[in-house]
């Protein structure tokens, strides 16, 4: 009974922690979204600072009460614009504190002429306004908040100075929170959110008919970043002892490690045992001695560790490719793009992209071996977007342009387009062009891709069956472009 109530809670506890996990994932992909993200950010920073300055408000006298409402509205206005006009960590300090000092002038210049009156001088409220306006024109600290600050200096009475003084400390305080949240955690959102940026370091290579290519173009994402790695996997018919022998001495002296998968290890052992003579020749050895040969030029030529796996009598499948990259640690698959007689993908294709694994399926037009202008055709700026993005940035290296193009099929959308491309490469450091064309995406990218050495395009795995069915995925509609094409899958993390 023990052992039986004990069970179900360990169930309920692994239940548990799996929605945990799928929660917190469904979080990070939604905040991933740069419009979320800084709702968020507004959230959370815009009342955190106000409430720092109340503090101090409560705390000293320097700091009035009548500052909040320009304080908070310029808060919001960094915060939720972050790359606007008005994001200016000196613009907002200088266009408020301008303000109130303009309003100071106005008050004194009524006073000193007789117009100032009983109750709030109207002169002094239109000349304030005028002032602040010619002043923020002048200095280039155009800022709204700046003619509230002009305005509500009018209403302080004795503590004009008072009221000029806190301005500039509150304002100083906010741009400086404010430079600080922009520059460690806005600017560098890609790094701490975007999951490609922070992961994609093993990359495992199915090989099939000897695509070298493929390989290589691995091997260009994975050194990308120091942990990167590179895992040649293959399958052979069968083993003889001299290959495994041969395989086993060479992985016990140099970097590359050969092995095959655990599930047939025992049986790889019995057969190599019981090879004698002209049995000694086998397949395995054929296809390592191939695969290490990859594996040297991989690492002499893009600098990043590279691995051998063979499994024998395998199958080559996706299964047995998924099996292989999880037991190795893999969190991305560049296989050999393959497509069915009807011109979609292949059912071995199709099986990696059913996973929680990331997938290129690559398809190459020549013998590259490097990739410096690459062109990245996106519906927007959403994760499969960032992700190709990412991968066009690690392909084509520091210093070389990454082009990044959507279509619209009208005119009206153009600013939302341009808008959504420039989030998307805002969050990335890199040299960028961003195109938006109105135009069909299979007739544009067949006029330009000729120019560029691989295009990115997404796998519209996100999309749902009616939404292909209505539309079909770009990669079918553009199977006759000249240059190597990389489709980019999401998996989806669990």
């Amino acid at each position: 009974m023990r052992d039986s109530v004990r069970a179900r809670v360990y169930a309920l506890a692994r239940r548990l922690r799996r929605l945990e996990r799928r929660e917190l994932d469904a979080f990070v992909r939604w905040i991933e979204h740069t419009g979320n993200l800084l709702h968020l950010s507004v959230l959370v920073f815009v009342p955190l600072v106000i409430a720092a300055v109340t503090w101090l408000s409560n705390a000293t006298a320097i700091v009035s009460f009548l500052l909040f409402p320009p304080l908070a509205s310029g808060t919001y206005t960094l915060f939720a614009d972050p790359e606007g006009r008005y994001a200016k960590p000196g613009t907002f300090v200088g266009g408020m504190t301008a303000g109130a000092l303009c309003g100071w002038l106005a008050l004194a210049l009524a006073a000193a002429i007789g117009l100032a009156g009983g109750g709030v001088s109207a002169t002094a409220a239109g000349l304030g306004v005028f002032f602040t306006g010619a002043a923020t024109w002048a200095l280039d600290l155009e800022e709204p908040t700046a003619f509230s600050t002009a305005l509500l200096v009018l209403v302080t009475g004795e503590a004009r100075i008072a009221y000029v003084l806190g301005i500039v400390v509150s304002s100083a305080f906010v741009a400086i929170v404010f430079a600080v949240w922009r520059r460690h955690f806005y600017e560098q959102r890609a790094r701490y959110l975007y999951q490609t940026t922070n992961g994609d370091d093993h990359v495992l290579v199915p090989m099939h008919d000897g695509d070298e290519t493929v390989a290589r173009f691995a091997a260009e994402i994975a050194g990308a970043h120091e942990a990167g790695k590179v895992i040649l996997f293959d399958v052979a018919d069968e083993p003889s002892a001299e290959s495994t022998e041969d395989a086993a001495d060479r992985s016990s002296r140099g970097p590359i490690r050969v092995r095959s998968l655990d599930a047939l290890e025992a049986r790889i052992t019995a057969r190599a045992e019981s090879t004698v003579g002209a049995e000694a020749a086998g397949s395995a050895g054929d296809v390592i001695r191939d695969l290490e040969s990859l594996a040297d030029d991989l690492e002499a030529t893009y600098d990043v560790p590279c691995e051998v796996v063979v499994a024998v009598d395998g199958g080559r499948s996706p299964d047995l490719v998924l099996r292989t990259a999880r037991e190795n640690n893999c969190d991305l698959i560049v296989a050999p793009y393959a497509e069915a007689d009807r011109g979609g993908l292949s059912p071995f294709i199709k099986g990696l992209f059913d996973s929680e694994i990331d997938v290129i399926a690559f398809r190459s037009t020549g013998d590259r071996d490097r990739w410096r202008y690459g062109l990245v055709a996106v519906r927007g700026a959403g994760d499969t977007a960032r992700a190709m993005l990412d991968f066009a940035l690690r392909v084509a290296g520091p210093g070389w342009p990454i082009s990044v193009c959507t279509c619209i099929d009208d005119e009206s959308r153009r600013r939302t387009a341009e808008n959504a491309l420039a989030d998307l490469v805002d969050a990335f450091t890199g040299r960028f062009e961003t195109h938006v064309v109105t135009a069909p995406v299979d007739a544009y990218l067949s006029r330009v891709a000729s120019q560029y050495d691989v295009l990115f395009l997404g796998s519209s795995t996100d999309r749902s069956a009616a939404s292909r069915f209505v539309s079909p995925p770009t990669f079918e509609k553009c199977s006759d472009v000249e240059s190597d094409v990389a489709i980019v899958h999401r998996g989806r993390h669990r």
